[in-house]
């Protein structure tokens, strides 16, 4: 993935964004991540994805970037594909296991005298959460992050 940065233009009748190719099924090929508080929007598309022509409102700010550690953590916090991730993640966690649950094996995890039956459903609990954060966190770099 690549990430474009560039910088909307608004005025009281028009706003401009970046101009996006359509696939065959007329989905958009890139995705807008966030605009961010150095007022740049960012948008995740793949490598090989060249931009159409741009209007001449935003032509000038239109950039490939790398970000900054510090551009992906404001991505993360304000993208709502990012949150829709996290809730994903969230949601497969929580058919399986209660919030109670999750409060119980830290608890137990942390206990001087955890039984083999708890140990073994700790173990059994980190490998469940912990794949669905990979899964969580695959998505997300799939996205440029």
């Amino acid at each position: 993935m690549k990430i474009i940065a560039y910088k909307k233009y608004v005025d009281k009748s028009i706003t401009r964004t970046l101009a996006l190719l359509m696939d065959k099924q007329q989905q958009f090929i890139g995705l807008e991540l966030a605009t961010l508080s150095d007022g740049l929007t960012y948008v995740s598309m793949p490598k090989a994805t060249v931009l159409p022509t741009q209007p001449k409102e935003i032509k000038a700010s239109v950039k490939t970037v790398t970000l900054t550690k510090s551009q992906i953590a404001e991505i993360k916090l304000k993208s709502p594909h990012v949150a829709l991730i996290n809730e994903r993640v969230r949601e497969v966690i929580r058919k399986q296991y209660t919030t109670d649950d999750e409060l119980k094996f830290a608890r137990l995890s942390t206990a001087a005298n955890t039984s083999a039956t708890d140990k073994a459903a700790i173990a059994t609990y980190h490998t469940f959460t912990e794949t669905a954060r990979t899964k969580g966190q695959a998505d997300k770099a799939a996205l440029g992050l």
